[in-house]
């Protein structure tokens, strides 16, 4: 499995050369930028929506178990009740099973809230999958489009446009967030170190930044002048 580092490096190197053979199509490749910017952050939504549900299902499996745990522990106390020697004893059990009663209700109450909850959230969940499926329709009737205009280059460009596609499932969508919200004002959002320097605006970057790069593959380091992603300078790739 390749770091994350590597397919930002790799989607930075598709969408360079994606630039340059669409640079002559007038605002298509502006319009396509647009779209995929959009289609990530609807993919986004779709990813915290789906985070949030995983939280409440594995919320909803564990207090179902606490609660037959809770059950049983209630009727093994009420059992205790008739084996007692004094009232003391009597009236702490009797505490402890008014108290089990209470936490009960609390949860089984949280338990149905969270019930609806997670209805409405997979209500929810099911439109934005729909925008996503909207936007992604919209993304490849521009592709279409750029294959009609691309002539001899037409297969090339299938081939990186689905490259890309591929690339981007295998980045965590915050990092594509940031990766294109930098691409919005650099065409090469993510650049070589070389000789300490960033290759984007040639400013320096510190020994720690270049460490840090080198050993923290799964994250994302930033040109402190020019905000462009740093990558590493022995960083190679091979899959275009």
């Amino acid at each position: 499995m390749e770091t994350q580092i590597y397919n930002i490096a790799l989607l930075a190197a598709i969408d360079e050369r994606l630039d340059e053979m669409l640079e002559d199509y007038g605002d298509l490749p502006e319009q396509i930028k647009s779209i995929e910017i959009k289609l990530n952050e609807k993919k986004l939504l779709v990813e915290e929506t789906e985070s949030i549900l995983n939280e409440i299902k594995n919320f909803v499996s564990q207090a179902k178990l606490t609660l037959v745990e809770m059950k049983d522990k209630e009727e093994k106390l009420s059992q205790q009740q008739f084996k007692v020697r004094n009232n003391k004893e009597f009236d702490a059990i009797t505490n402890e099973i008014a108290h089990i009663k209470q936490e009960h209700e609390k949860l089984y109450d949280r338990l149905r809230t969270e019930g609806v909850k997670q209805e409405n959230l997979m209500n929810i969940l099911e439109g934005q999958q729909k925008d996503v499926d909207a936007v992604q329709k919209e993304l490849e009737e521009k592709y279409d489009e750029a294959k009609r205009l691309s002539g001899d280059q037409n297969e090339e460009l299938t081939f990186l446009q689905n490259k890309r596609l591929k690339t981007i499932d295998l980045i965590k969508s915050k990092f594509i967030k940031d990766y294109e919200r930098i691409r919005s004002m650099h065409r090469d959002a993510a650049v070589t170190i070389r000789k300490s320097s960033c290759t984007g605006c040639f400013s320096t970057v510190p020994a720690q930044v270049i460490v840090e790069v080198r050993n923290h593959p799964n994250q994302t380091f930033y040109c402190e002048n020019c905000g462009r992603v740093l990558l590493p300078d022995d960083l190679i790739l091979e899959d275009i």
